[in-house]
């Protein structure tokens, strides 16, 4: 194991020596609402697009939300001039998430380096996440009414279906466990269709598909939900790596991208709790597809600050205290051993046993409890086989929200919030 104290960005380099050849780089979160990780996720991704030719940014967000930002930061003809315009326009809850002052730092960084270059060479912004059943609609109508108007049948028939439940798309979900209330025949009508009409190349017609693509994840997820347990979990992140691969394949032979995601999707599930329970994140699903050496996943924590959070589902965003670790965490370990800031690569035979044995490792989600510190908010792990590399900062604060209009979104997602 290699320990190296972070202070700049050239301080990544032990990092960037482990990635060099991997072709997919996931990069966590331990929160949804941390200044610290998301500026150094961005230092490193800033480095791995410079220096090491990656090619997108798939990121635990809306693909139509995504997308605004993805035409901007690429210049695409029709794109906002601003990446921070595109992200203020984030209106699902929990919008911080996304549309913060540190996410639009990035955008602006990569629409200026996108600039320098011709189209084809420029880096992407693109969404992974199930829950935009209805922007994805509008979007897939949007495209076919001026590109492909005979195929608007078929998304018609998709819309006719989830119509009676209105925008309360659990509706359906648990129309569906009583009733005859599936939609699937017809979404799977419209992804043929798309999927057809995606076999032409172009921008357009990828994120066509990707829609098509998401209204039918939707579908099945909004269905698992109200099942309950953990299947709704891995409808989430199958869709999630899914939408990865098709982005590496769309972005070309050996492209190279990179995830930011909360902790307890990039961290091999297999080397937590999940396992027990029938989880699969996309983390351990990469590493199964594409091979451990071809995939790097980087975890983040810290021992105390601020984030951050809600402390109820739909409720306003607030900064919250995240009290220090409690014992025998991962994270009261790292505060007594390194220094306020490091960087841990994994690997080889000289690894210490907090790092091979299971211990447990803070999460936190959007909706935040501090008082649960003492029983919940924890993940039991083995830290050094869920991740490849692990960054940690001492004492973290939260993140900056842009001004957004926020919109109820999904039901509380499995686990809670992450």
């Amino acid at each position: 194991m290699l320990v190296q104290r972070l202070g700049a960005p050239s301080d990544f380099d032990p990092l960037l020596d482990r990635i060099r050849g991997a072709r997919i780089v996931m990069i966590g979160e331990a929160t949804h609402g941390t200044h610290d990780y998301y500026r150094l996720r961005e230092q490193l991704t800033r480095r791995l697009i410079a220096e090491q030719g990656f090619r997108f940014v798939a990121v635990e967000g809306d693909w139509p939300d995504c997308e605004r930002v993805h035409r901007s930061v690429t210049a695409a003809p029709g794109g906002l001039a601003d990446p921070q315009a595109a992200l203020e326009r984030f209106t699902r809850w929990p919008t911080w998430m996304w549309s913060n002052a540190e996410v639009a730092r990035f955008c602006r960084w990569l629409r200026a380096w996108n600039q320098e270059r011709p189209p084809q060479q420029r880096a992407g912004f693109h969404g992974l996440d199930v829950y935009s059943l209805w922007e994805s609609m509008q979007a897939i109508f949007d495209y076919l009414g001026e590109e492909e108007p005979a195929s608007l049948e078929a998304a018609q028939e998709a819309y006719r279906c989830f119509e009676p439940y209105g925008r309360r798309i659990e509706e359906y979900g648990a129309a569906s466990r009583f009733v005859s209330a599936r939609c699937e025949e017809e979404v799977v009508r419209l992804l043929a269709r798309t999927r057809e009409q995606a076999a032409a190349d172009g921008p357009d017609r990828f994120s066509a598909w990707q829609n098509a693509e998401v209204v039918a994840g939707a579908e099945r997820y909004y269905r698992a939900m109200m099942g309950g347990g953990p299947h709704s979990w891995n409808v989430r992140d199958i869709h999630m790596a899914d939408t990865l691969d098709r982005l590496l394949d769309f972005h070309g032979p050996g492209s190279r991208g990179i995830v930011w995601a909360h902790n307890t999707h990039v961290g091999d599930a297999r080397a937590t709790d999940m396992a027990a329970d029938g989880m699969v994140n996309i983390g351990q699903l990469a590493r199964e597809r594409h091979g451990a050496d071809a995939v790097v996943l980087v975890g983040f924590g810290s021992y105390r600050g601020t984030v951050v959070a809600a402390p109820r589902w739909g409720s306003p965003a607030e900064e919250m205290v995240v009290p220090p670790a409690r014992p025998g965490s991962v994270e009261r370990r790292l505060h007594e051993l390194l220094p306020e800031r490091a960087v841990l690569v994994f690997g080889g035979p000289d690894q210490p046993g907090w790092v091979t044995e299971e211990h447990d490792h803070r999460a936190v989600g959007v909706v935040y409890d501090p008082t649960f510190e003492s029983w919940g908010n924890y993940v039991p792990t083995r830290l050094g086989e869920r991740y490849d590399a692990f960054v940690w900062c001492d004492e973290t604060r939260g993140v900056r929200p842009l001004p957004a209009l926020t919109s109820f979104g999904e039901m509380e997602t499995y686990p809670a919030g992450v």
